[in-house]
């Protein structure tokens, strides 16, 4: 027996020709409600839709939890798209996943300070041809002085699959509650690959040279430019909720993710 049962549903939707199809389609089965009336989320399209329907969540502070369906490309964090019928019956016998997305606060070489969250990943960049310097700290303990590079980037379990392991950085099984922290096209050190760190852990960066090697960083697709230090930490405060039909768990995805080759 289903340990929840939604009965308002809003809709989110890609702007695609399937997404607005299937928007059309289950509008003449579902009354769909504004957020603010809702119990349940529904997103339609790819990956970047369960996103925006996440971050919406975390721009408003209504959390809700989100179903999404597949009409897009990789759609890793969607479940397979059955058709208009039966909705309420999928999401309803739907398996419940609980992530926490990173807390990243900014500061500007300018002084000024912004916060933003990621479900996936924080990522450092260098914005022009030269190489960026980024010092790493752990828990205010500096572990790499100087890392020279492209980049580097902190990801949770959610998004260990995406930048993360394209990055060649570790796939962390949901619940490992650890953190991935992978340089991007290092230079130096030579022999450093990165990190898996414990999610209760603060990391901080800090650019070096920032007025001739500027870096910008970007949480999820929120970015800031020209940073002189960033701080990451988990918002166990703002954990979300994804719902999954039984057998398309995100954790077993992770799993199954691990033996693709």
């Amino acid at each position: 027996m289903a340990d929840h049962e939604f009965t308002k549903l809003a809709l989110f939707h890609a702007q695609t020709d399937p997404a607005r199809k299937a928007a059309r389609d289950l509008g003449e089965q579902i009354t769909f409600v504004p957020v603010d009336e809702a119990d349940c989320v529904v997103a339609l399209g790819g990956d970047g839709s369960m996103l925006d329907a996440l971050h919406h969540m975390l721009d408003t502070g209504r959390k809700l939890p989100v179903y999404g369906l597949n009409l897009g490309t990789v759609g890793f964090l969607m479940n397979r798209w059955h058709g208009a019928r039966g909705l309420l019956g999928h999401i309803n016998r739907a398996k419940t996943m609980r992530v926490a997305p990173l807390r990243m606060s900014a500061t500007t070489q300018s002084g000024e300070t912004t916060c933003y969250y990621a479900i996936n990943e924080v990522s450092l960049l260098r914005e022009t041809r030269q190489t960026a310097k980024i010092e790493i700290s752990v828990n205010e303990r500096v572990r790499i002085p100087e890392l020279v590079g492209d980049g580097v980037l902190l990801a949770t379990p959610v998004g260990s699959t995406a930048y993360n392991l394209s990055a060649n950085g570790p796939i962390l099984p949901l619940g490992s509650q650890m953190l991935a922290l992978t340089p991007i096209s290092p230079f130096r050190p030579r022999r450093w690959s990165g990190a898996i760190l414990p999610d209760w852990m603060t990391v901080t960066f800090r650019v070096n040279e920032p007025a001739k090697r500027p870096v910008a960083v970007v949480a999820d697709q929120k970015e800031v430019r020209d940073v002189a230090e960033v701080e990451v930490a988990i918002a166990r405060d703002k954990e979300m909720i994804m719902l999954f039909d039984p057998g398309q768990a995100l954790d077993e995805r992770i799993v199954s993710e691990q033996f693709v080759h």
